[in-house]
């Protein structure tokens, strides 16, 4: 599936970010999560949709008083300043590097973690990062599968509308989230594992999927395979199933 003499994109979950930074180590023409960490489907939409868009105005700024800095919804902690036109150009100038990577690019690889976004109560703006900032600020949303299929659907169009040539591969980030109970989280794995076999057969010349989820479930499920917090996959659980993607 790798081929040193192809362009490859990541986002997502934290699976993309150990995916991407080892092919980046390995020589690898990639670009992984140029605004952060992205958990959930809306999110990536967002990211992409707004990407491709062609206009880098409208991103959801805010002012964050305690730290007196500026920061933006759509990105990671690190994309702060203390006024709001430099905390904005930097943001901006990410979703360029990411339009012209994604319209360039052979193969996107999209892990989802979960079906639980975050959206702030006042705009009704799902947010990428919570920053920190207090639970009163947001309302959980759990998207359902009929939800993800159309957020899904409108992801890959957005991306097939600018770069017909892009081969997409979606995973599931292996990741439990504990927060939200072994039970709620297995369901939530479960409605992405639907929605990302419809888009397999909805775009059957476009999409394809590599089970990341099940080999850490389902081969890997030996407790040394995972990391001290007992969520995360382990170095070793990561050298695995980055063999078998390059396989």
């Amino acid at each position: 599936m790798l081929e040193k003499n192809k362009k490859y994109v990541l986002l997502g979950s934290c699976f993309s970010q150990y995916m991407g930074e080892r092919m980046l180590a390995e020589g690898y023409a990639a670009m992984c999560n140029p605004l952060g960490t992205l958990f959930n489907p809306e999110s990536i939409r967002n990211t992409v949709m707004h990407a491709l868009g062609g206009s880098v105005d409208g991103l959801p700024m805010f002012y964050d008083e305690a730290m007196g800095e500026w920061r933006c919804w759509w990105a990671n902690t690190r994309f702060r300043a203390a006024s709001e036109d430099e905390a904005l150009a930097l943001v901006q100038e990410s979703f360029r590097a990411l339009d012209d990577a994604l319209c360039h690019a052979d193969r996107l690889f999209l892990t989802l973690g979960t079906n639980v976004c975050y959206r702030l109560v006042q705009e009704g703006v799902v947010v990428s990062n919570c920053q920190r900032q207090p639970d009163a600020l947001f309302l959980e949303d759990i998207l359902s599968v009929d939800r993800l299929c159309v957020v899904l659907s409108q992801t890959i169009d957005c991306l097939l509308s600018h770069n017909r040539e892009l081969s997409i591969t979606f995973t599931v980030s292996p990741y439990r989230y504990r927060k939200y109970g072994w039970h709620r989280s297995q369901l939530s794995k479960a409605s992405l594992l639907l929605a990302i076999d419809e888009m397999v057969r909805k775009y059957p010349e476009s999409v394809d999927y590599f089970p990341s989820y099940e080999i850490m479930m389902d081969e890997l499920r030996d407790y040394r395979y995972y990391a001290e917090d007992g969520l995360h996959p382990s170095p070793e659980a990561v050298d695995i199933i980055w063999n078998r993607l390059c396989e």
